[in-house]
This record gives structure tokens, C-alpha cells and sequence, in this order.
């Protein structure tokens, strides 16, 4: 499972979805990408399925990016217990992922192929997701002026 090697804090806070990804946006390295199109929480275990459905689908052919980690620590506490007595201890880690935010990218293979591996990836997934070529993504690095940029 995917989870920070060392971490400053062992405890966060929750937190809010409110809002559009500012990063990780558009597609970088791949030619097809599956873009979330709702806020959720993404286990490291949701992650590692999907990813494995991806690479068996794929038969380990061309390339997969994952570009969201799950960094944020999610605590609960053991079942009946009593109120108060502090935070629980992490159990498990998560990525925040917010609408727009591009999850994996497939490059090297097939287009048909690669839609049929993201769409199999997605169903690991407890979020709404479309699938999204590079020309359908914007990003929002390349000069929108149109000019040579120094």
C-alpha cells in the first residue's frame, strides 16, 4: 500500500473538499487520463486495486502514471468506547481528491485498450470519474498569451 515513509504530524485534522483542483488538472505525461468529477477521500487500498486493474487489463503493456498519494492520515477510535480520552490512532491513509483532479494516466498503448483499463480502474473507486484525452484536458502551463515565453 502506498502511505509517507515519515510524516511531521501523526495526527490531521479533516479538513474540506470545497472547491476545483488547482493541481494536477490536466494530463502530463500519458495520453488518456481518468479525471475525477466529484470530492471524495481515496483509500491506499482503492488505489493499489485500481491499479492493479489497470495493469492486468493492460497486460503490463505501455506505461501508468498514478498521480494523486494518499498523505493524510485518518484516525478512528476502537468500537465501544466511552467518549473523550483524546483522538484515536491512524488507521489508514487517504488522498483528497477534488473534481478535475487527474488520478491515473495510461500512455504507450492502444486508445480502445486504455479506455477499457481506465473504465475497469474507475470501478475500484468509490467516485465519479470520466475518462479524458490530452486535447480534451486543458493545461493550464502551456502560454495562453501565444507569444515566445523567456
Amino acid at each position: 500500500m502506498l502511505m509517507p515513509k515519515r510524516v511531521k504530524r501523526r495526527k490531521q485534522f479533516r479538513g474540506r473538499m470545497k472547491g476545483a483542483a488547482h493541481r494536477g488538472n490536466f494530463i502530463a505525461y500519458g495520453d488518456i487520463g481518468l479525471m475525477a468529477t466529484e470530492p471524495c477521500w481515496v483509500t491506499s487500498q482503492q488505489i493499489e486495486a485500481a491499479r492493479i486493474a489497470l495493469t492486468r487489463y493492460t497486460k503490463r503493456g505501455g506505461q501508468v502514471w498514478i498521480k494523486i498519494f494518499p498523505d493524510k492520515p485518518v484516525t478512528s477510535k476502537p468500537a465501544e468506547t466511552r467518549m473523550g480520552s483524546g483522538k484515536g490512532t491512524p488507521e489508514y491513509w487517504v488522498a483528497v481528491v477534488k473534481p478535475g483532479r487527474i488520478l491515473f494516466e495510461v500512455g504507450g498503448i492502444d486508445e480502445t485498450i486504455a479506455r477499457e483499463a481506465l473504465r475497469l480502474a474507475a470501478g475500484k473507486l468509490p467516485l465519479k470519474t470520466k475518462i479524458v484525452k490530452r486535447e480534451d484536458a486543458p493545461n493550464p502551463n502551456e502560454n495562453k498569451a501565444g507569444g515566445e515565453s523567456k
